[in-house]
């Protein structure tokens, strides 16, 4: 089980962090990503994290402002979000994938197990 929270509203410019915990399986297990549906829109890759934190993957539109991290310890992962747009509102997604040492997945339909979702809106 996955539960996504930190979104919130916030001004142009300023930051958030998102944090996805989760239960019931080893975390150190499953690779992680984070995705995003705006509204009208199709869910789109964020970021992705391989089990160990030791490889990531950013789409285009968030690489340098957005940094992906995990803490296995503590079954979460993150999302710190800084120099945010108004583009950037939509509610955001942490899932999970079993997978092999090492990987990334970017592809949604490889994703087993989501979160709920948190809504972030970015004020201009």
């Amino acid at each position: 089980q996955l539960q996504a929270y930190g979104g919130g509203l916030v001004q142009a410019g300023g930051s958030l962090r998102l944090s996805c915990a989760a239960s019931g399986r080893p975390f150190s297990n499953y690779a992680m990503g984070w995705f995003r549906q705006a509204p009208g829109k199709e869910r789109d890759f964020v970021a992705a994290i391989s089990r160990a934190g030791t490889v990531t993957n950013y789409a285009d539109s968030v690489k340098g402002r957005f940094s992906i991290s995990r803490d296995n310890a503590e079954n979460t992962g993150y999302l710190q979000m800084n120099s945010l747009k108004p583009e950037d509102t939509a509610v955001y997604y942490c899932a999970a994938a079993r997978t092999v040492t090492g990987a990334v997945i970017i592809r949604e339909y490889e994703y087993a197990f989501w979160g709920q979702g948190t809504q972030v809106t970015v004020s201009s």
